[in-house]
């Protein structure tokens, strides 16, 4: 940090992130020098072949070459371990030293031409040993080469070239200038390039497809833009943040004071809800279809799976089933996990678009009750929907105050509804069932349509119960989260990201993660080492944090002083880029939150290191103000698989001693 100009433009790595790359990188040329000298001192005077008048001449200067850019790389590793993230003076001769490693890449791209040329023409009669070491030199050259045209496009910054208007000098700085829309939309077009490159699968150039990458590239701008951050900044910030909450949650038991409600429903009702949880969350785990099915039984999936023969054919009308592929297998897998008989399902719909997600309608003869399970993430174009992260009003008549919801999610479950409204799926389920009652359910983006879903039909179905495992922290505003409390359970695992992710909690982990990285008094290297030993073999945080004297600790509590070095708009590579007004940033604005009531199912005690890890869980009601914040975490996306909330549900209702969090028991940490 700051981003590295050379070239005459800015990359997205920074003068400290050469340690790891040039390391590994001088470490294989040493070898690789190592051997061809081996080579030269071991035949000389014995290159009588063919083309043996060559070769002396060649490797002398093939050492030297390599001499030379070890030496370059070995200053390059040095300088870029000295400073801090935010002190990037001890590294201001990195630019030069690249220029110096750029250089070299002329002879030695020379040479590898000529050591091809030499093997393939003139290698005749020369020893199998030394043919083989050219040979091994020659295609080492070539790699060396190809990855470093790898690294070239990987770092490239499309929006890094020099912006030759400066105009933030002046005391007035106008927000809605020209130059400043149209800095940020180029951003916005790199971005959304960006994106249709990584979803290139979704070819459909559609009207939902085409906005669902304008929002979310606008989404991408407004939290990158302003920032001077790079990849290897952002590691390294999540790495601190991680210590540092490990630090405080060491010191008092912050998940059982954050989770404590002021009126909370009974401990009868939490069991008889939990056990509500582990039942339907299967018909949740079910809409994922086959690749679920398989991951989650990795031995014996696919011998069950292709027992049946409805993964070759379909043995059903084509009417019940809709869109997709493999849908033998997927509706089999549906029968293996709900323990349904066929005639149970009303109707499945694997048919997937941006803002269209599977879901399906079946009766669960055992609560009595008309099941509706939509499926979570699985696609790009769940991916898409999940992304499409703006607001947008959702008119609800019985809410008074301002009704937000997510905006993608919204058009998804919109999409549902029409389906089972408009085209009469749950008039025909009730038809056969009339007395049972409607469930709605779902996993991650599923959940998130599930809780609209159920909003948008409680006024036709007053009695409808609504269970949302994992779902998006951005989904309501305030007043739709407190109206969808009387008929919405959401579940929540552990540090899950997932429920903790919206807008407002991106823009506050940006500023935390430019806090903790403007105190950080050590070189980035030594961050990401000893967070990655740390996230694999633990330890005490405290050894590992950043020890800060009372000055800089004072001055760090001062607003804006810590990132404000870190704001792009600092950097003169973002010179044409203003402070942007709070109004006019997608993570200003009201929050949004987790739907209905709130059953946490945090982690008692952990026995067992890394992968062989065994925990123990507890449940508790929990208040929406508890995920304000992300948490960071090895376990915050393990948590939010939906086979492992499946697992841990089960679990908890069959273990009744580990159901509830006793309010007075010591911190996780320290409940084994």
């Amino acid at each position: 940090m700051p981003g590295l100009v050379v070239f005459g433009r800015r990359w997205s790595l920074a003068s400290d992130d050469l340690v790891f790359p040039g390391a590994l990188e001088l470490l294989l040329r040493i070898l690789w020098w190592i051997g061809i000298l081996a080579l030269y001192l071991t035949h000389r005077g014995q290159f009588d072949c063919k083309g043996g008048g060559f070769l002396p001449s060649y490797l002398v200067v093939l050492i030297v070459i390599l001499a030379a850019i070890i030496l370059v790389l070995s200053v390059i590793v040095y300088v870029s371990m000295q400073g801090t993230i935010t002190k990037p003076g001890p590294r201001r001769h990195i630019p030069i030293l690249i220029y110096i490693r750029t250089t070299l890449y002329l002879p030695e791209l020379a040479w590898a031409i000529l050591g091809a040329v030499w093997v393939n023409d003139k290698s005749q009669g020369c020893a199998p040993s030394v043919i083989n070491t050219i040979t091994i030199a020659v295609i080492a050259s070539w790699v060396f080469l190809l990855f470093t045209v790898v690294a070239v496009l990987i770092f490239f910054d499309p929006l890094g070239r020099p912006k030759h208007l400066n105009y933030l000098g002046g005391t007035v700085r106008d927000l809605e200038s020209s130059d400043s829309v149209q800095a940020k939309s180029i951003a916005a077009r790199v971005w959304e390039c960006r994106l249709k490159l990584m979803c290139c699968c979704v070819t459909k150039d559609t009207k939902d497809n085409r906005a669902a990458f304008t929002d979310i590239a606008e989404l991408f701008t407004a939290f990158f833009l302003d920032t001077d951050l790079v990849p290897g900044d952002i590691a390294a910030g999540l790495t601190l943040l991680h210590q540092e909450q490990d630090k405080r949650e060491q010191c008092s038991d912050l998940e059982e004071v954050a989770c404590t409600v002021p009126q909370p429903p009974t401990a009868e009702e939490l069991d008889i809800e939990l056990e509500n949880s582990a039942h339907y969350m299967q018909f949740a785990v079910a809409a994922y279809g086959w690749p679920l099915y398989i991951f989650s039984h990795p031995l014996t999936g696919i011998c069950r799976l292709s027992h049946n023969c409805m993964c070759c054919r379909s043995q059903f009308p084509e009417q019940d089933i809709v869109g997709g592929d493999h849908v033998g297998c997927h509706f089999t897998s549906m029968l293996q996990t709900t323990g349904l008989q066929y005639r149970d399902f009303i109707h499945v719909s694997f048919h997937n678009k941006i803002y269209e997600i599977p879901f399906y309608v079946a009766l669960d003869h055992k609560k009595e009750a008309v099941v509706v399970a939509v499926r979570g993430t699985l696609s790009l174009e769940d991916a898409l929907t999940d992304l499409s992260a703006d607001r947008e009003t959702l008119n609800v008549d019985c809410v008074t105050g301002e009704s937000l919801a997510h905006k993608g999610i919204i058009q998804a479950a919109r999409y549902i509804y029409k389906k089972l409204i408009d085209d009469g799926i749950l008039n025909q389920a009730f038809s056969v069932v009339p007395e049972y009652k409607l469930v709605i359910t779902g996993h991650s983006l599923g959940a998130g349509a599930a809780s609209i879903l159920a909003i948008m039909l409680h006024k036709s179905f007053p009695e409808l119960r609504c269970y949302a495992f994992s779902p998006p922290g951005g989904l309501l505003s305030k007043p739709l989260a407190d109206y969808s409390k009387e008929f919405i359970i959401s579940v929540v695992l552990g540090k899950d990201l997932i429920p903790r992710l919206s807008l407002c909690n991106m823009g506050d982990l940006k500023r935390r993660i430019l806090r903790i990285v403007a105190q950080s008094n050590r070189p980035k290297y030594q961050i990401l080492l000893r967070g990655c030993w740390y996230e694999i073999f633990g330890g005490d945080p405290d050894n590992f944090s950043n020890n800060l004297d009372n000055s800089q600790q004072r001055r760090l509590t001062e607003p804006l002083l810590a990132e404000q070095n870190l704001m792009g708009h600092r950097s003169s590579s973002y010179s044409s880029i203003p402070d942007e007004s709070p109004t006019s940033s997608p993570f200003q604005g009201p929050q949004l939150f987790l739907p209905g009531k709130i059953i946490y199912i945090m982690e008692k005690c952990s026995t067992g290191s890394f992968c062989f890890s065994e925990a123990k869980y507890c449940a508790l009601w929990c208040d929406a103000s508890f995920f304000s914040n992300i948490l960071i975490s090895p376990k915050m996306i393990t948590d939010h698989m939906p086979d492992l909330v499946f697992k841990v549900l089960k679990d908890l209702t069959q273990e009744a001693p580990y159901i509830l969090c006793s309010t007075s028991h010591a911190a996780p940490s320290e409940a084994c």
